[in-house]
């Protein structure tokens, strides 16, 4: 209950946004570059700037075109980027074998922002969909998306990264019991540092299309995610999962998608206060980026405004594509 105040005149809350002076002081919610981390697509080739159709101002990044990203990304104060790798279709295969070979493009492009902008942390993605010739972020047999199988495999992809010198893996797989696996194995190999950040609420979101034709996923998948990605209506099920990720030895969790999902996060911060993050995925970021460039509406108040929403319901920060846009308007 709130606790009681004079009646008016003597409370006129209007006396608290007269000015912009006095809206900075009592402002509750504040958001900075050191909120973001910053999703890029990474495919082969060199000098290679190649738009995502389906996402306005978004990029497939060749590995030296990424190395420029980061470097971008340590100027505006961004502390983070996330890779995901554009592989080329012949590499797709049934044993998704590519997916921890120590020279594909996730772990190159690892080992170059590294060596580049070591101060930077480097985020990666643990799912077999980018290698996978059903598309599927795990293995496919006699039609079912199997588990215990595809949890040995990511733990192997895992340590790969681990070992290019990814700071952070985000498991987004939704497997069962695959972040207690990949934890012992990152111990037992002397990773004690790797950070996991678990993808521990992913809902199966109509939200996805473009990521998936940014990967080149969406052309291979078959069926749907709905064996191992979570019901949209249910909420007591993500407090379950991400119970179970922290037991299991996840050091921060993700909700995805964002805001049609930010009382999940309110919840999650809530109940377990973890460090708590939100992803403002493909589908937000086109259709509030696509309706700024028809001017429908005013595109940097629009992404302000929803990255906001993210702190507000409890996040410590956000995976978001608007990441440089969003920085270099807040650095003014």
């Amino acid at each position: 209950m709130l606790p009681s105040q004079a009646p008016f005149p003597a409370t006129r809350f209007r006396r608290l946004r007269a000015s912009p002076a006095v809206r900075a002081l009592v402002q509750e919610t504040a958001l900075g570059p050191a909120d973001f981390i910053w999703p890029v697509f990474v495919r082969d080739g060199d000098g290679v700037v190649e738009p995502v159709p389906s996402m306005p101002g978004v990029n497939r990044l060749s590995v030296d075109k990424v190395v420029e990203a980061a470097h971008e990304a340590a100027a505006l104060g961004i502390p983070a980027i996330c890779l995901f790798p554009y592989t080329d279709p012949a590499l797709k295969t049934e044993d998704c074998a590519e997916a921890w070979n120590p020279q594909n493009l996730s772990n190159t492009a690892t080992r170059a922002i590294k060596h580049a902008v070591p101060g930077l942390a480097v985020m990666t993605d643990v799912a077999l969909d980018p290698y996978n010739i059903h598309g599927h972020d795990g293995f496919v047999e006699d039609g079912e998306i199997v588990n215990d199988r595809t949890v040995e495999a990511l733990v192997k992809q895992a340590l790969s990264q681990a070992e290019a010198g990814a700071d952070i893996i985000g498991p987004s797989d939704m497997m069962d019991g695959r972040i207690g696996a990949m934890r012992s194995a990152l111990e037992s190999a002397g990773h004690h540092n790797v950070l996991l950040l678990s993808y521990a609420a992913k809902y199966a979101s109509a939200f996805y299309g473009p990521f998936r034709d940014a990967v080149g996923a969406s052309g291979a998948l078959k069926g749907d995610k709905k064996t191992y990605q979570m019901e949209p209506g249910n909420s007591d099920e993500a407090m379950r999962l991400i119970a179970r990720d922290l037991q299991e030895g996840a050091d921060m969790v993700m909700v995805k998608p964002g805001m049609p999902y930010l009382d999940i996060c309110r919840r999650a911060k809530d109940m377990f206060g973890a460090p708590t993050f939100a992803y403002q995925v493909s589908g937000e970021y086109a259709m509030l980026a696509g309706a700024g460039e028809r001017g429908w509406v005013d595109g940097d108040k629009v992404m302000l405004e929803s990255l906001t929403s993210f702190k507000r319901a409890g996040c410590d920060g956000v995976l978001t594509y608007f990441a440089p846009a969003a920085a270099r308007l807040l650095n003014g």
